[in-house]
């Protein structure tokens, strides 16, 4: 290698050690404090709609060593009613569901009713403008309603013609350091009822809001209204 082309690699390098060092700061920044998530599916309707990009709090329950699971510290768990970002126990891959159930909870399924240690969700109109959102026809395929778990209200639907308790209906308690999930499209989403609780270790952190939404059925043309909207 002659000394022209020792000079050149050297002079790229420490033009490149900069732009590393940024890169690398903020990789760490998204695997330990904050990260965004697509949605690339409709499990989490009407809550999250497919094209939704939600901003998840890496920060609201511990702190990681980045790019790992391994816990530094931890002040808090997830809440029941609360929407997580974890890693499903069947193939690692990264969800998002809500949390239905918390350590020793008892949860069963009854005439598709949720009960959570034998007291029944409260079940109630959903916002219009909601529904509105899931698009014209959805009214006749769906049954909408805003569910209360731990004193707090949600959006969910199901599909009338589904019967949930023969896909799932013994009373299940939920193990010490694991969570009970479930899709808000509470017939469309593959969650704890096939793939089990998820450890506590894998969860990554809650989602509070989306960040922005495109549409994938409009070629991804802004949502404009759902841009930074709170999630329930």
């Amino acid at each position: 290698m002659s000394k022209g082309w020792k000079t050149k690699s050297l002079r790229i390098l420490r033009t490149a050690k900069p732009f590393v060092f940024v890169v690398l700061i903020v990789l760490s920044f998204r695997s330990s404090i904050a990260d965004w998530n697509d949605v690339p599916t409709g499990s989490m309707k009407p809550t999250i709609l497919e094209g939704d990009r939600i901003f998840v709090n890496k920060l609201a329950y511990d702190l990681k060593v980045p790019f790992t699971t391994w816990h530094l510290a931890q002040w808090g768990d997830p809440r029941r009613g609360e929407v997580i970002v974890f890693y499903s126990p069947a193939d690692g891959v990264r969800l998002v569901k809500r949390v239905i159930g918390e350590p020793g909870d008892v949860i069963e399924l009854r005439n598709n009713q949720l009960y959570v240690n034998s007291r029944p969700a409260d079940y109630g109109p959903l916002d219009p403008e909601i529904v509105a959102e899931m698009g014209a026809g959805a009214e006749r395929s769906y049954v909408f309603h805003s569910e209360q778990i731990g004193g707090k209200s949600h959006p969910m639907m199901e599909i009338p013609s589904v019967n949930t308790d023969a896909r799932w209906s013994d009373p299940f308690r939920v193990p010490a350091g694991h969570y009970f999930v479930m899709g808000d499209n509470r017939d469309n989403s593959k969650d704890s009822r096939s793939y089990g609780p998820v450890p506590r270790d894998q969860i990554v952190g809650r989602a509070s809001r989306v960040a922005l939404s495109l549409d994938p059925e409009h070629y991804y043309k802004p949502r404009w209204e759902r841009f930074f909207r709170a999630l329930p």
